[in-house]
């Protein structure tokens, strides 16, 4: 797992520019694909025949994409401006290396230097409005040789292992759902299923909805990187889900009420295996099983991830072992699934 999701990290996917995350995955997936199809959105959708056909699909999601930025603008001065890709914090941005457009131009997410800024303003952290990269020029021309507008800023951010079992990089929400799905599509599997690596989730679920228009499940599973708050300035009753628990399982989130009666189904049967598992306390956020619940004929929903910190940032952090936990509980997903009548 840990040297998948390094090469899967290593890639750059802001949405709309997630060809070589989908290049990657595409040769990682066809010596065990049935069949494979890349969709006009983008999307890869795979097809795994398995020792039994299904009454109606299995679809498995995992987004490909990650939070990053656009050039919106280049400035008299040769700064590049930004709108953001998905969901950033500002307060996590300055002095972060980036890399931006096809070459990957070196980069610094600047701001005016402290002695330069009023009481006022330092007292809030600054919008992304303020902020600009610098890639070492001077003139509009001069940055207009190198880049241009429309043109991917991603994070420059390295994988590294620290700490006991610990890892850190950019993308890790959700090149680990992709992770998890390569893996389990080089199985066995007990029933045919669907693997949709989508695009633009971190801008609305776009890719998910046209996978799951094609597809129309019978039952949708998303395999996300979800918010870890086990920190110390957090009370353990506002803890979304922690690190060194296992995979975590959502009742429901702002787009998903989750099928009560499959979830207890498979974790009666991952309790019985000794897989690790915990609830997801937070009904914040959503995923792509929003859209895989309406699309077709309507289809139930497992929800799936694993508890990383740090998350929309450049510096996420996941704990091996829980990545385990969750492959496992996605392997009790597809076997369980298997008579379902929906």
């Amino acid at each position: 797992m840990k040297e998948l999701l390094k090469q899967l990290c290593t890639l750059d996917g802001v949405p709309g520019y997630e060809d070589e995350v989908r290049a990657f995955i595409e040769k990682e997936a066809a010596p065990y694909a049935t069949s494979m199809e890349v969709d006009p959105v983008g999307n890869l959708i795979v097809f795994k025949k398995g020792a039994k056909a299904r009454k109606r699909p299995l679809l498995l999601m995992a987004h490909m994409d990650e939070v990053g930025f656009l050039v919106k603008d280049i400035t008299e001065d040769g700064m590049l401006k930004l709108a953001p890709a998905g969901g950033i914090d500002p307060r996590v941005l300055i002095g972060r290396r980036m890399r931006v457009g096809e070459k990957k131009i070196p980069g610094i997410i600047s701001l005016k230097a402290i002695h330069l800024t009023t009481p006022e303003e330092r007292k809030e952290a600054p919008g992304i409005g303020s902020l600009y990269i610098d890639i070492g020029c001077t003139k509009k021309e001069q940055a207009e040789a190198l880049v241009m507008r429309g043109d991917p800023a991603m994070f420059d951010s390295k994988f590294m292992e620290f700490g006991v079992d610990c890892v850190k990089a950019k993308a890790i929400d959700d090149r680990i759902g992709c992770a998890v799905m390569l893996q389990l599509l080089k199985q066995d599997l007990p029933y045919d299923t669907y693997f949709a690596f989508v695009v633009a989730e971190e801008i609305g679920s776009r890719g998910a909805t046209v996978a799951a228009q094609r597809v129309a499940p019978g039952c949708v599973v998303a395999i996300e990187g979800t918010t870890a708050a086990d920190m110390p300035d957090i009370p353990a009753h506002k803890q979304s889900c922690a690190q060194r628990k296992g995979a975590v399982v959502s009742l429901m989130d702002k787009g998903t009420v989750y099928n009560r009666e499959f979830r207890e189904q498979v974790l009666a049967q991952a309790d019985a295996q000794g897989v690790k598992w915990q609830y997801r306390k937070s009904a914040n956020g959503g995923t792509d099983a929003r859209v895989g619940t309406t699309a077709g004929s309507a289809a139930i929903a497992f929800g799936l991830a694993a508890p990383v910190r740090y998350i929309h940032c450049a510096c996420n952090v996941a704990y091996l072992p829980d990545l385990e936990e969750v492959r496992k509980l996605a392997e009790i997903v597809i076997e369980e699934a298997g008579e379902l009548d929906v």
